[in-house]
């Protein structure tokens, strides 16, 4: 499987990430020509915004970072945002009359609008605030899910899926005496269209799937997954934990009913997060959690709940983190991710073409570059990648080494794990250049 297979992505007049397709070139059209080229980014002026690449590792080695699809950098922008709330208008939100309380809801809710044209939502009211991708999924599982799914009913996966889009719904099918079908993959990392086909003749409730693998890059065809499953009559939930930092995503266009990402991977804090539904899915949907908030009225033996999308965030939530990942979202479109994702592609076709001809034996799993996000995921025959990892950390490079919280897959491709690195606006040739000569120090110290 390793080192084969050419996807790209069909060349359309939506944005690069909402529809692709599992064609060896790009598909021509008038409109796609006649698009001009997107403005490219400057990483190494983007790269003087994140201050922890000034720093060095215990040996005295500058910061190369290579591990943005595990959790990214923060630039300046949202280091402000966060501080900014807690030096100078901590309060609690929809709470207070007074003016720094006012102040904190106004920024929470601005937050949640910017994130919502970070994506293309009809309405700010579609996005509701989770602490990551992981409790987004779980909300619809529980909510959702547990009204919806029957016995017998069947939910659609896919063998790529991270364990967050897999153990929920694990768990609401052993409950529901539900069934999970999987939609298997090529040993080029490629879904296989014609199963899934068939798979949708069992009328299943839901499909879910990811937007990019984070294990393999895989970038999914979400919009003909999505426009099967809705004639399937099926609900369609995309995790696009590593896709919206990365490309531009717009939900209307790719048509799905529930799409999930997390603020630390793009860009943003940790614990914060966000699940965009359709109006009309979320309003028919329970609540989540209870108790403040979440709430219209509360009597002692009754309660109504508040409307979308307060309805679904019961308590305080991390304010700030949330704050933080609105001021990634209007970094992100400053930059314009047009030009992040052609950045991007263009570092993963280096990286490819570098470690293949540059290290000894790598081994690289998943479709070729034109088909693919940021991610890059390796082996080293014979040395196992937390090996790999800990001796590039001695020159400060920073990878991923595990099975990426993708089990499955790697069984699939008969790994125990992989090494991973990943990019964000932040990286450079360089750091490849980097990675590719750590990689032939731990060749030469394993003598293979």
């Amino acid at each position: 499987m390793a080192d084969t297979a050419t996807h790209a992505a069909e060349s359309s007049p939506a944005p690069a990430m909402t529809h692709a397709t599992h064609a060896a070139t790009p598909a021509a059209s008038p409109s796609a020509s006649a698009r001009p080229a997107p403005a490219r980014i400057d990483p190494y002026r983007l790269r003087t915004d994140f201050p922890i690449l000034a720093t060095a590792n215990r040996f005295g080695k500058p910061l190369i970072y290579l591990d943005s699809a595990a959790t990214s950098l923060k630039p300046r922008a949202v280091i402000d945002a966060v501080d900014a709330y807690n030096a100078e208008y901590s309060s609690n939100i929809h709470r207070g009359i007074y003016e720094i309380a006012e102040r904190a809801t106004a920024a929470y809710e601005a937050a949640r609008a910017s994130i919502a044209r970070l994506i293309n939502a009809r309405e700010a009211a579609e996005i509701v605030f989770v602490r990551n991708a992981t409790e987004a999924i779980n909300l619809v599982a529980y909510s959702w899910g547990r009204r919806n799914i029957g016995r017998g009913d069947t939910i659609v996966l896919t063998e790529m899926e991270h364990h967050a889009n897999l153990v929920p719904w694990q768990v609401l099918v052993q409950e529901k005496d539900g069934d999970l079908e999987f939609v298997p993959i090529t040993d080029d990392g490629l879904l296989q269209l014609e199963v899934y086909e068939a798979l949708l003749h069992l009328r299943p409730k839901l499909v879910a799937f990811t937007h990019v693998s984070n294990m393999l890059g895989t970038i999914n065809p979400v919009r003909e997954l999505t426009e099967m499953a809705h004639a399937a009559g099926a609900l369609v939930l995309i995790d696009g934990a590593q896709a919206v930092p990365h490309a531009p995503v717009d939900v209307q266009a790719i048509g799905a009913d529930f799409y999930v990402f997390s603020g630390h991977k793009m860009l943003g804090p940790t614990g914060s997060g966000a699940l965009w539904g359709r109006r009309e899915l979320l309003e028919a949907m329970p609540p989540f959690m209870a108790g403040g908030d979440m709430i219209r009225e509360v009597h002692l033996r009754r309660s109504d709940w508040n409307e979308i999308p307060y309805k679904f965030e019961a308590g305080t939530p991390d304010i700030s983190a949330q704050i933080g990942m609105g001021a990634a979202a209007e970094y992100l479109m400053g930059i314009g991710l047009d030009g992040v994702q052609a950045h991007e592609q263009e570092l993963t076709r280096y990286a490819m073409e570098t470690l293949r001809r540059e290290v000894p034996g790598v081994e690289i799993y998943g479709p070729e570059a034109e088909a693919r996000g940021g991610v890059v995921s390796f082996n080293l025959p014979g040395i196992h990648p937390h090996d790999v990892a800990q001796i590039l950390d001695r020159s400060g490079i920073c990878i991923r080494a595990g099975h990426h919280c993708t089990m499955p897959l790697h069984e699939r491709f008969d790994l125990a794990a992989t090494a991973r690195a990943s990019f964000n606006v932040y990286s450079i040739p360089g750091e490849i250049d980097a990675l590719a000569v750590g990689l032939r120090e731990v060749v030469r110290i394993f003598g293979r």
